[in-house]
């Protein structure tokens, strides 16, 4: 792997909740994600994967402003120019298991990149690295959405525009980053497709222009709790939203399911038939 710095520049409904049940609910959903069943530790399974992958992997530095955003891409061995996917990151920040989704997507013939939202915003001027814990958690959580919106965007702006790229877009996010790639389709209107992992729906979803197609768990009523109105929402604004809820499953069955220690076999089919459910809509895009 080596570092390359890229230098660009930004270019310049849960409506039938009520606004105080939508944050309550909001913020039981990233309790959820903070109970001892998810904590984040080392990944030596997904270091495993990576480090078996005969794909083009490496660490590019985007330019914006003031702000670098280091991320994660990796290419795909094939003839023809391919389009590109977003991946955001659980609650866990940019993680090793984040890698390997990046790579599986590589795998299957998209530019995908994963950018690390924390960027020199950790103790050592580093990222994710330099949080653990409930501090990474918090870091994550509290990050300005703004920000959050810009970073995206640059790193989007940034990976359709690499020779390799056809300029087709599409988005993936998993827990706090399902939320925000669902809500990255409210500020991006060239985005093909948006894929919401166990994620909410924003408060208004009129702005969106791309299908939407969410992945529940069973088992994640925090979660499910939100979808009736997020549907209800995305139908009265005539937007395209496709879910699927995974009976038996858990929040986080992504990685769950790839996880040796994982002991819910429902985790293990969610994570297959998601996985056969996305790469078949990426091919229509």
């Amino acid at each position: 792997m080596h570092v390359r710095q890229v230098i660009l520049f930004q270019n310049p409904n849960w409506s039938k909740i009520p606004h105080m049940k939508r944050t309550t609910l909001a913020l039981l959903a990233f309790l959820f994600c903070l109970t001892p069943a998810f904590a984040q530790g080392p990944q030596p399974w997904a270091k495993e994967t990576l480090a078996k992958s005969t794909r083009h992997q490496e660490w590019v530095a985007v330019k914006y402003g003031n702000r670098t955003v280091n991320c994660f891409i990796v290419y795909p061995e094939v003839k023809t120019k391919a389009p590109a996917v977003l991946v955001i990151s659980e609650i866990f920040g940019l993680s090793d298991w984040v890698e390997t989704v990046a790579d599986k997507l590589a795998a299957n013939g998209y530019i995908a990149i994963a950018p690390d939202l924390l960027s020199g915003l950790g103790p050592n001027g580093k990222g994710t690295p330099d949080f653990s814990g409930a501090d990474l958690t918090r870091a994550i959580s509290t990050l300005p959405p703004d920000q959050v919106t810009a970073d995206l965007n640059t790193v989007s702006d940034y990976v359709i525009k690499v020779p390799a790229a056809n300029g087709k877009l599409a988005v993936t996010g998993f827990c706090w980053g399902g939320g925000q790639s669902f809500r990255f389709a409210t500020n991006r209107k060239d985005l093909s497709v948006a894929f919401v992992f166990y994620g909410s729906g924003p408060a208004d979803v009129t702005p969106i222009n791309a299908p939407v197609y969410g992945f529940y768990a069973g088992n994640d009523a925090r979660i499910d709790a939100t979808v009736p109105a997020t549907k209800d929402a995305m139908k009265a604004a005539g937007k395209k939203y496709d879910d699927v809820t995974y009976d038996g499953a858990g929040h986080g069955f992504m990685r769950a399911g790839e996880d040796p220690a994982n002991t819910v076999p429902a985790n293990v089919t969610a994570h297959d038939q998601a996985w056969v459910r996305m790469l078949a809509i990426l091919k229509t895009i």
